[in-house]
């Protein structure tokens, strides 16, 4: 047979045509993270903002060299609380909270339910959901509160997950008694859609002198507490996407382990410590730890035995802050520097990137079923230049934080100095520049 002339669009009868590659708008080209380690690489993204290609060299495109600098894939934090809706005077709301989440490196967020009023409706949800659009900067995930009466099936159409308390913390949600939470979780199974919870035991709190600094707020709410709450989950629904958030110790990651449930660690339960000395900027739920067990968890984190990051941030007025301790609110503000804490680690040697890559940004988009989380083909192009050298002091005077306190004051961090949204730069510089706003995300079943 002769040979097809050079250029002939015939084929063979039954010949497979495979769809040419797009070419790629923009390419990248310097130290990606790629495939679990950083490579001499080139990324394309086309002009709706999605990876097209990453290879040793790319055709096409105006291109970008990042010089000293590595591109990182935008972290996703599992746990904010925005405040939004709230009171008037409210000290943080969707607009304040992407922004501090833009600056820190973070492109998605899920946000908790327990708002004023508190999200237990769809058309709260749904309003919820028009917030978002007129207000955030990076994409948002919305919970709904699982509390007794609530509509499962209504709410999964519009939430992105549910969130359970297990004991009494901001905003006085119901927490279900044992029976009701066994059917809530059921119908929460059946949507498909992964539940968050906060376990404390409150039975097994403490009723002695009103705490007055960390140490005791931790004698007050013991790991006892915690162990008991996520171990008397062990006969959910086996379907059930369970997640248990900001886990305290070594033995609350196993703990969740054990009952089939992923967790997440927050930077303040890593980085800071109860002691007699702790102040009301240091009061969360659950609370801080002593030093030998904060020390635990660090080492288990650093070895990958934490499944994920997330920040728990929740910020308070400053002046509700400075109340005595036993009157003040539980809650710290957290999602600008809690990448650029980790990254800092990164920088000393302490942590391995691979490590922080894969629990704030990768396991995190494969939980929630998002198309994100690693620089690879298909994904959408949210990511980060990071230039480790760019490190500087925190201080609250220079974060956006409302509330104008941090708990990390003159700590050493390493700041995104961009940060892209869908092939849009949304950081430049280390500052913040405003574009088209972002997305409500409705997460996937793990695996499509």
């Amino acid at each position: 047979m002769p040979a097809r002339p050079r250029g002939s669009t015939r084929r063979r009868e039954g010949e497979h045509v495979y769809p040419s590659k797009p070419e790629p708008a923009t390419v990248y080209e310097g130290r990606l993270f790629h495939r679990g380690r950083l490579v001499e690489a080139e990324m394309g993204v086309d002009d709706d903002g999605k990876i097209v290609a990453v290879a040793k060299q790319l055709r096409g495109g105006r291109r970008i060299h990042l010089g000293e600098s590595i591109l990182l894939p935008s972290s996703i934090d599992l746990h904010v609380h925005f405040r939004d809706p709230g009171p008037p005077g409210e000290v943080e709301d969707l607009a304040s909270g992407t922004v501090q989440a833009a600056l820190g490196g973070i492109g998605a967020v899920v946000d908790m339910p327990n708002t004023i009023p508190p999200l237990t409706t769809v058309e709260r949800l749904e309003e919820k959901g028009d917030r978002i659009a007129s207000r955030a900067w990076v994409d948002v995930l919305p919970y709904a509160a699982l509390i007794p009466g609530v509509d499962v099936p209504g709410l999964a159409r519009v939430a992105a997950g549910f969130k359970l308390f297990m004991g009494p913390t901001t905003g006085d949600l119901v927490t279900p008694a044992d029976e009701e939470r066994r059917a809530l979780l059921e119908s929460v199974a059946r949507t498909g859609l992964p539940v968050h919870v906060h376990a404390e035991d409150a039975a097994l709190f403490g009723h002695g002198h009103p705490p007055q600094d960390t140490d005791t707020w931790d004698q007050a709410r013991p790991m006892s507490s915690e162990l008991s709450a996520i171990r008397s989950l062990r006969d959910h629904p086996r379907s059930l996407r369970l997640h248990i958030c900001h886990a305290t110790s070594p033995e609350a990651v196993v703990a969740a382990r054990e009952i089939g449930a992923s967790t997440e660690a927050t930077p303040h339960h890593l980085l800071l410590a109860a002691s007699q000395f702790g102040n009301t900027q240091q009061k969360v739920n659950p609370p801080l730890r002593p030093e030998r067990v904060r020390q635990a968890l660090w080492e288990e984190f650093q070895k990958g035995r934490v499944p994920m990051l997330a920040s728990d941030h929740a910020p308070h007025a400053l002046a509700r802050k400075s109340l005595p301790f036993p009157d003040a609110p539980s809650g710290l503000p957290g999602v600008e520097v809690m990448l650029p804490l980790l990254l800092e680690q990164v920088r000393r040697g302490s942590l391995e990137l691979a490590t922080l890559v894969q629990v704030s940004a990768r396991r995190p988009a494969l939980f929630l079923g998002v198309p994100r989380g690693s620089l690879a083909p298909g994904n959408e192009a949210d990511f980060l230049v990071v230039d480790f050298r760019a490190r500087r002091k925190i201080e609250a005077r220079s974060l956006h934080a409302p509330c104008g306190w941090t708990p990390y004051e003159g700590r050493e961090a390493v700041f995104p100095q961009e940060h892209y949204l869908r092939g849009e730069r949304i950081v430049e510089g280390g500052e913040f520049v405003p574009g088209r706003r972002a997305r409500r995300l409705l997460p996937r079943p793990p695996g499509t």
